[in-house]
Formats: structure tokens, C-alpha cells, sequence
């Protein structure tokens, strides 16, 4: 396997990437009731949590053009992953309902994390099942609530982008020797893509209202030992960036279907805070590295002193108020899988408890991309001023992100996994060829990731 990582290049100091127009910011919390069925392990011995570790949180950030215009809203929720596309679709339904939105218009993108409820309702029957139903259109009325309190308090505001690392994030492809077989974990021979972009909300009087960490790394820290509702490391690092700046911290996942922390699958809550604050204080220190609000560093002249000295100044740099978007849907190729029927029958029939939360997972794989050869997922794509929001529902690896980036540049690139929805992973073409857990997950074919790359490419630079 490659072991380059793509970074991003150009200097956002002289060429910054952002936008400007009306922004609006609102934030609420969305912890579940005691008891709800939590089980997101096959290793786990317990079916439900018994208390909470810290507040789930949905955060909602809204941008539309200074002159008017659609605009578009972007929330974040700490919560795991739908399991069935029928689900998601109706709940996002009820969201675009309620705020008069078309669906281009929508990124409802979950943070991953793996210590959170269920939200799905083939859940209903397991232990703590009976809350996922009222929880769940507790979420759906939260969310449309604080997307119009975004709406109804948008300001005159700055979205400023700023490229920085964070070395949380390390391979989890972990060889097996003397096998073709990849354990999902700490890889420490292979490189991992730890990118971190920023972005600070800025309104006209200087004063931050909101921060946007994009970053690629499954919260995956706390696990089967684990029995608190947590959004996982996610949650320490947003406490320290709101302390810090007394604006709401709205976290994107990136694609990090291949990175996870070194240290994880722990039921340690210090293990879950420390990683948090990690990326936290790497996030703090990109907002410090910024310049203020529509400024950049021009080179002014040279001063003559032991050495002749290039001076760099504050210069003006006006940001575009443009913002337009697109929802495309894609047809991908399904690998030769079990039908649902056939797959429901092994499932009955099996008494190991591991297996049959495999079976499940592939029960509902099979439900949301249907028994044909070709399943359909769907992208979206905003550009904001100089910068691209691009969300997709899959499970993409490191490389999605790394290839928009570099096919996209100057311009700033947030690279958002499970938007709108999830199926499955979408691993290289090269990993097809091993042994390994994403590549039996996943209902897509070789060369599906590749695929979705070009086309989203392809479509952004159709909005440059």
C-alpha cells in the first residue's frame, strides 16, 4: 500500500480561503433518556448505557450570501450512524419540511461517535429499544429549531479557513504477519493523513461566534467496556475550544474510514478527555496562527540592517460573498453479496452473539443499498467564497479528502464523511486484494472510492 500522504499546499497567510455573507450560529443539547439502547460493539456484554459521560450536542451553523439568496444549513450531531436508508431519509424529510428546504440545501452530518444511542428504529425490539423512537423525533424537532434560531439571528459575518496538523489521527490498517489479513488498529508503520483545517466565524466587529473543526479520526476511543453515553473525544475538545472562545465548536468528521487515535478501544473516560484536548489545543492554535477577519500577509519592502530584511504587512483582502451548491446522486457498483433474505435466515439461525450483531449490521447494509447490482449514494457540494464543504454518507477513506484537497487547490476543502445518511466504508481499489474488515463491509465494489473522487472533482470545479 502507498504510504503518501497528500497535504494541502499554499499559504493561507497570503492567499486566505474563506467567505463572507450572513451567518447564523445555534447550539442545543440531545442526550438520550436512561437506558436507551446504546449497543454499538459486537464485544460489548451490555445492550444499554446507564448514565452519561458527556452532553450529546447538535450545533448548527447557516450561510447565505450578503444579497440574499437560498441559504444553506449545516448540522452537526453527536450520534453514530444510520443504519437504515429509509430511516435517514424520512428523518431529513421532516428536518427540509420544517425549514422550506430542498434537499441540496441540508448536511446533516453525524460525528461518528461509537459511544452514542441508537437512532435507528430496527433497533425498537432490543433492550432500551422502546426509547429510539421519541428520541429520535426529539432530534428531528431540535434540529429544525436551532436551524431557524441560525436563520433568525444571521449577522454580517467572516468564515476564515486555516490548514494546521494534528497527530491524533494514526492508521488503524494493522498487518498481520505472515497473512494477507489487516486488523482494524494502530498501524504504526504507515503514514497518516493529519490534517486539520479550521475555520473561524467572525462577525464585523471582530468578535468569533463560531469555530469548524474538519478533522478524519473514528472516535473510537471508548468501546465495550464503556457503558456512558459519550461523545467521545469530540466532546473535551469542544469544551476547550468554547471555553476558549465563548462561541459554539461545530465538529465535521472528515474521511477516516483508515484513521482512528493509537490508543482506543478503552472503557478509560481520561483516555477519551486527553485525546480530546489534543485536538482541541491544535485547533486553538490554528485560530492563533490566523490573521484578523479579511486580511492577508503582502510583502511591503526591504529594510537594510545587518542583513537585508523582507517586510511583511497587513494588507486588506475582501472575501467573496458567492455561494452556490449542488446534490448529486451517483450510481456505484455492489460487490456479489448475500441477498437480504438469505442474510435473514443465517441471522435467526445464529446463536453466537458476536456473529449476530455482524449478520445485523449486514442486514441493514443490504436494506439501505437494496438487492441489485448497483446502489445509489448521493454527494454534496457547497462552495462558500474560495472554499468547498463536500459531504458524502459513506465511510470514505483518508485518500477521498487528500485527493480533493490537492484537485481543488488554493481553495480551502472540508472533506465530510456520513452526511445525510451511511452504508458503508469506501476503502482503495489496492485493499480489495487483502483480507481485511472495511472490504468485507462494505456493499460497494473495487474502485467505488475512485469513482466517487473524480466525480466530485468533476463537479466542483463545474461551480468554480
Amino acid at each position: 500500500m502507498s504510504k503518501t500522504v497528500i497535504s494541502p499546499s499554499g499559504n493561507f497567510l497570503v492567499n486566505p480561503s474563506g467567505f463572507k455573507g450572513r451567518i447564523g450560529v445555534a447550539q442545543i443539547d440531545i442526550d438520550p433518556p436512561e437506558g436507551i439502547y446504546s449497543r454499538n460493539w459486537g464485544a460489548s456484554a451490555d445492550d444499554s448505557a446507564i448514565g452519561i459521560h458527556r452532553q450529546l450536542k447538535l450545533t448548527c451553523i447557516s450561510f447565505e450570501p450578503l444579497q440574499g439568496g437560498p441559504p444553506l444549513i449545516l448540522i452537526a450531531a453527536d450520534l453514530c450512524i444510520w443504519k437504515i436508508a429509509a430511516e435517514e431519509r424520512e428523518f431529513r424529510a421532516a428536518v427540509l419540511d420544517a425549514l422550506s428546504l430542498e434537499e441540496a440545501q441540508l448536511m446533516f452530518c453525524l460525528s461518528h461517535t461509537h459511544a452514542g444511542p441508537s437512532i435507528s428504529l430496527v433497533d425498537a425490539n432490543m433492550p432500551g429499544g422502546q426509547y429510539i423512537a421519541q428520541y429520535r423525533e426529539s432530534v428531528c424537532q431540535r434540529a429544525a429549531a436551532i436551524a431557524r434560531t441560525a436563520l433568525s439571528t444571521a449577522t454580517a459575518a467572516t468564515l476564515t479557513w486555516y490548514y494546521s496538523k494534528c497527530d491524533l489521527a494514526a492508521n488503524r490498517d494493522l498487518p498481520q504477519p505472515g497473512t494477507n489479513k489487516l486488523n482494524v488498529g494502530f498501524n504504526p508503520g504507515q503514514a497518516a493523513d493529519d490534517t486539520l483545517l479550521t475555520g473561524r466565524i467572525a462577525n464585523d466587529q471582530g468578535d468569533i461566534i463560531a469555530v469548524i473543526v474538519n478533522y478524519a479520526c473514528h472516535p473510537t476511543t471508548l468501546a465495550w467496556d464503556n457503558r456512558l453515553i459519550s461523545p467521545d473525544y469530540i466532546g473535551a475538545m469542544r469544551e476547550l475550544v468554547e471555553r476558549h472562545t465563548k462561541a459554539p465548536c461545530l465538529f465535521l468528521q472528515g474521511a477516516s474510514g483508515d484513521l482512528a487515535p493509537a490508543e482506543q478501544y478503552t472503557g478509560a473516560l481520561d483516555i477519551a478527555e486527553r485525546h480530546g484536548r489534543r485536538l482541541g489545543y491544535s485547533a486553538l492554535a490554528a485560530l492563533e496562527a490566523m490573521l484578523p477577519p479579511e486580511t492577508k500577509l503582502s510583502f511591503s519592502h526591504v529594510v537594510e540592517s545587518g542583513a537585508p530584511l523582507a517586510i511583511w504587512e497587513h494588507k486588506p483582502q475582501a472575501f467573496s460573498s458567492h455561494l452556490s451548491f449542488l446534490q448529486i446522486e451517483i450510481p456505484l457498483q455492489l460487490k456479489d453479496m448475500p441477498s437480504l433474505a438469505v442474510l435473514e435466515q443465517q441471522w435467526s439461525s445464529c446463536q453466537d452473539r458476536v456473529l449476530k450483531e455482524r449478520l445485523w449490521r449486514k442486514m441493514g447494509v443490504r436494506k439501505t443499498v437494496g438487492n441489485g447490482d448497483t446502489g445509489k449514494t448521493h454527494l454534496w457540494i457547497w462552495r462558500l467564497g474560495n472554499s468547498f464543504l463536500i459531504g458524502q454518507p459513506n465511510e470514505a477513506y483518508s485518500l477521498f479528502q487528500q485527493e480533493l484537497r490537492r484537485g481543488l487547490m488554493p481553495n480551502a476543502v472540508a472533506a465530510i464523511n456520513l452526511v445525510n445518511g451511511s452504508a458503508g466504508y469506501l476503502p482503495p481499489g489496492e485493499l480489495y486484494d487483502l483480507d481485511n474488515y472495511t472490504v468485507a463491509q462494505t456493499p460497494f465494489a473495487r474502485g467505488s472510492l475512485e469513482f466517487l473522487i473524480e466525480v466530485a472533482l468533476n463537479n466542483a470545479a463545474t461551480l468554480l
